[in-house]
């Protein structure tokens, strides 16, 4: 991966600054927990692939890593987006890219405080990956905050990140089609001439009806074309299952081996829904992925108690079987269209 270049640099000393780091970040307790990483993968993916049925040909590789890192790997991956996009985005504006590049390295700051783990599906190079990384500032400050049994709280964490990694590895299109929709969503960007016009409707058509300007997709929602809300609610759709199917697989394993798990799901719950950051979660569109976890979650019990577990696989079977945001809501017209 070259060097970056440009604002991409300051960016990510903005993130790291942002984020910040834990104090037990660099103790034993790091150690510890790093050298537990193998075993929780070995304990945990067989669990995950035997409940899915999606099961990959190896074992990914597992790693510990701090929230500046997991900041620059991310920020990495929305450089190289960009760069891909040039042509079309435009590269007139260095103000533009710059201010972008800043907005990417604060929000991700601000995630990088917060995150526990992640299945890296693409390097910031663009490349494939297959690596499952747990934030080890996050993971031992939750721990201690809480006062969680570290081991089942990792287990925990693990199941999550391992159902992400089953649905991407157990799913042949699904690296593809998802990486498509990143791509359409940017390039459409820069094919926008009126989007200050439209920024002016929606502020007089909101004044008007006395809502809110800004809706669960955040600030972009505003600026968004009627071609990029419809690619957002794709987007939105697809990771509304992933998160639910991924929450519902973590939730159902852990019922049986984690005795501690209602605990520790009741307190991330309360901690997700914190009101000092609920103005914050709406400016950037996040509050659109709170939602994600329950709305996807609701989805797939729903289909599960309405035609069994297996019926949930119909979803991977190509993009067109994937329910769309309306059908998220509606289980029952999911059923109906792919039954």
């Amino acid at each position: 991966m070259s060097q970056p270049s440009g604002p991409w640099p300051l960016a990510g000393i903005v993130g790291a600054r942002i984020a910040g780091s834990y104090p037990l970040a660099d103790s034993y307790h790091r150690d510890v927990l790093a050298r537990q990483l193998p075993d929780l993968v070995s304990t945990v993916e067989p669990l995950v692939a035997s409940e899915t049925g999606l099961a990959a040909a190896t074992a990914p590789e597992a790693a510990l890593i701090d929230r500046a890192v997991w900041v620059e790997r991310n920020l990495g991956f929305v450089r190289h987006i960009m760069e891909r996009h040039e042509e079309v985005l435009g590269t007139a504006s260095a103000r533009a890219t710059a201010t972008g590049a800043l907005e990417a390295g604060a929000l991700l700051g601000f995630l990088g405080r917060r995150v526990l783990g992640q299945y890296e599906l693409v390097l910031p190079t663009g490349d494939e990956s297959d690596v499952i990384f747990l934030v080890g500032d996050n993971v031992l400050h939750i721990e201690r905050e809480h006062q969680f049994n570290p081991t089942e709280f990792r287990t925990w964490i693990m199941l999550h990140e391992c159902a992400h990694r089953a649905q991407f590895t157990g799913v042949p299109w699904l690296r593809a089609y998802f990486l498509s929709l990143v791509d359409d969503l940017v390039a459409s960007s820069g094919r926008d001439p009126d989007r200050i016009e439209r920024v002016l409707r929606r502020l007089v058509a909101a004044a008007r009806r006395d809502v809110p300007l800004v809706d669960e997709q955040g600030l972009f929602g505003i600026v968004a074309s009627p071609e990029q809300r419809a690619q957002l609610d794709r987007v939105q759709a697809l990771m509304s299952l992933l998160e639910g199917h991924g929450h519902v697989v973590m939730d159902r394993i852990g019922a049986r081996i984690l005795p501690t798990q209602s605990r520790m799901s009741a307190i991330l719950k309360r901690r997700r829904a914190d009101p000092k950051i609920a103005l914050l979660l709406r400016l950037t569109g996040l509050e659109m992925k709170m939602r994600q976890y329950e709305d996807g979650k609701r989805f797939v019990l729903a289909v599960e108690a309405t035609a069994g577990w297996s019926a949930v696989d119909g979803a991977w079977e190509s993009p067109e079987t994937l329910p769309t945001l309306a059908e998220i809501e509606h289980p029952d017209r999911w059923l109906d269209r792919v039954a």
